[in-house]
């Protein structure tokens, strides 16, 4: 998948890209894959939105979904890294969108960015949402602490705001706990396994673990154990996002032409392999389905852990999945303070002269930070009335990541001049980038359809709306007089450098 390297320096390529180097350049190869493999976090997203795939499709949702699901986004993640290769930029896919984009370039940049800015905000939202469950579901079995939707909410805002503060001020700890995070997860998946698969007196039948459908959502037409199934994969597709962080923080990383581009898909592979060795060792020790499911705990995993191993080594296991989901939240707001930070940089935020601002002593984008940390925050606000608000968080990162993700790949596709970078598919990019395409399509349609059955104020998947909101809004917005002063990515180089060309193409008109 190499080509030759390119004669140049990481601050050289970024100036041929048109921007001086102002972020620090601290990151390596491994810390770039452990920022990404870090906001997948199987033991964050696989054990938050286990309860999905339960309700909907149940085992086979659960082991032979995500290795399906693995499967699609390991396409989407090797057709992005081969973009990645080429732009290594902090905008990356709305900058990867305008320089390939044969027409309209500053619309596609423009769409492609609203939707990534979109999943990002969603992501942390539902990230650090999800570790507030885990947490309150800990301070229950720790402390008897009554699980309340009040009560969750509050500790959402206290991770959120201490993720905040983290990547504000602890810059260096930061990156030390995502080297520390990628291997947390790694020890932490085998711990689990191990003690599911040692202490339980009994396990569920094989065939089950992998076959067995449980619908429970409430519909009962004809081949509603198939939607359900369909619905279930939820799960796995929403804990494979956050990957396009190895490209936002690329320009913090050291040969990031290639390190990015391997931090991308390496993430996302070893993320399928651990998830389904843990997802197995999880359905295979479940006890008793109903009572799981139903459990006052708000997480089955948690009451899967009790029943399977016992209270306090079960307490345990939570402990481990706990710390996992604050290292994902603090990643996903690094990665998505940054993404927001090269949108402004480029103009497209209200505000944008305050959001690209870099603290000069940390090289961090500061205000960006507390700007997403904010918007998160309120789409994390229906969770006090509406008993879905999860589901729906995870759905709309869900479809706005991907539309991101798979933008600059069409256009890749539809772009016979694209140089790629060291990095690159050669023969394979073509079936890869098509065969992520459609997938991408089937899941936008697949996330907005209902999911319980009758459908109240306090389950109704609200994601269509949030997302509609939001397209809405950019395309007002750009009509009403974005396009006619909004040109795409902006350069920010000072002075060029005497051994660099600009290699983008002319910023649109």
């Amino acid at each position: 998948m190499s080509a030759d390297p390119v004669p140049s320096t990481d601050e050289e390529r970024l100036a041929q890209l048109g921007y001086q180097q102002e972020l620090h350049r601290r990151l390596s190869g491994f810390s770039n894959f452990a920022v990404s493999f870090s906001i997948i976090s199987i033991l964050a997203g696989a054990i938050t939105s286990y309860g999905i795939a339960m309700t909907a499709g149940g085992p086979i949702a659960i082991t032979l979904g995500w290795l399906f699901v693995g499967i699609m986004v390991t396409f989407v993640a090797l057709a992005m890294a081969e973009v990645c290769s080429a732009y290594p930029t902090a905008g990356a896919l709305y900058w990867w969108a305008a320089a390939l984009a044969k027409r309209n370039k500053a619309a596609w940049a423009w769409f492609v960015g609203w939707f990534n800015f979109l999943g990002e905000v969603a992501v942390t939202a539902a990230i650090d949402f999800g570790a507030a469950i885990t947490t309150s579901a800990f301070l229950s079995l720790t402390f008897d602490m009554k699980v309340t939707a009040t009560r969750t909410f509050l500790i959402f805002l206290v991770i959120i705001v201490v993720h905040g503060l983290l990547n504000t001020f602890g810059v260096s700890l930061v990156r030390l706990l995502s080297d520390v995070s990628a291997w947390w997860h790694l020890v932490g998946v085998a711990v689990i396994v191990t003690l599911l698969a040692v202490i339980p007196d009994s396990h569920k039948p094989i065939s089950e673990v992998f076959f067995e459908v449980r619908n429970e959502t409430g519909f009962t037409f004809t081949g509603a154990g198939a939607y359900a199934v369909l619905v279930g994969l939820l799960m796995a597709q929403y804990t494979y996002t956050g990957y396009d962080a190895s490209a936002h923080v690329a320009e913090e990383t050291h040969d990031a032409a290639r390190a990015a581009p391997r931090g991308i898909v390496m993430s996302v592979v070893v993320s399928v392999i651990a998830g389904f060795i843990l997802l197995f060792a999880i359905t295979w020790a479940i006890q008793d389905y109903d009572a799981q499911l139903g459990t006052e705990l708000g997480l089955p995993p948690a009451q899967i852990f009790i029943d399977a191993v016992g209270h306090d080594t079960g307490t345990f296991l939570l402990f481990i999945c706990m710390v996992a989901q604050w290292f994902c939240g603090m990643a996903s707001v690094t990665a998505n303070s940054r993404m927001a930070y090269a949108f402004a940089r480029d103009g497209a935020l209200p505000g944008s002269r305050l959001w690209k601002q870099v603290n000069p002593r940390t090289g961090t984008p500061t205000n960006s930070i507390w700007l997403c940390v904010t918007i998160s925050t309120l789409l994390v606000l229906p969770s006090l009335w509406n008993t879905t608000a999860y589901l729906a968080a995870t759905s709309i990162a869900v479809i706005g990541l991907y539309i991101a993700y798979v933008g600059p790949v069409l256009l890749r596709r539809l772009s016979p001049d694209f140089q790629p970078g060291p990095w690159n598919l050669g023969r394979w990019s073509a079936p890869v980038g098509w065969i992520a395409i459609v997938w991408v399509v089937v899941i936008c349609v697949l996330f907005v359809l209902p999911t319980a059955s009758p459908i109240t104020a306090k389950n109704f998947n609200y994601t269509i709306f949030a997302v509609l909101v939001v397209v809405g809004a950019a395309t007002v917005w750009w009509f009403a007089g974005a396009r006619k002063w909004f040109t795409g990515p902006k350069q920010n180089l000072i002075e060029k450098a005497a051994h660099g060309e600009q290699t983008m193409p002319t910023p649109p008109e």
